[in-house]
């Protein structure tokens, strides 16, 4: 398994182009490879909320990307997605180290997961938001 965390697995809203934050997410990493991890994928409204579950029937389909400059990547991101001791606790999303599957490895990836209950959400059963 490859080390990581110069890997970042994302699911959602990043992976619009359209978006500032997915437009920084490319112009600042590269695609490494289509991924997915055991979890459950739901629907937030605006946004999509994974949680990661090894037990899982279902799984989390995204894309990995290497960061290019970690430190100042995750720190944008991190505020994107309502990381950190200054924004509302307990935080939305957390970022953990997590493996993804990509087809012929495993590569442990940071990755952005729903941190509140999901009672009454819908759950995406297909795993995907937008690809």
């Amino acid at each position: 398994m490859k080390e990581a965390p110069s890997y970042l697995f994302v699911y959602g809203t990043l992976l619009d182009k359209q978006n500032e934050f997915g437009a920084y997410l490319n112009a600042k990493c590269s695609f490494y490879a289509e991924g997915k991890f055991k979890g459950r994928l739901y629907d937030i409204g605006e946004y999509p909320g994974a949680v990661s579950d090894a037990d899982s029937a279902y799984y989390v389909h995204g894309k990995v990307f290497l960061i290019n400059d970690q430190d100042n990547v995750l720190k944008q991101l991190d505020y994107y997605e309502g990381f950190a001791a200054d924004q509302a606790q307990p935080n939305l999303f957390i970022r953990e180290s997590i493996a993804i599957e990509t087809g012929n490895e495993s590569v442990m990836c940071w990755v952005y997961l729903y941190n509140l209950p999901v009672s009454g959400l819908s759950l995406i059963k297909s795993g995907r938001y937008l690809l």
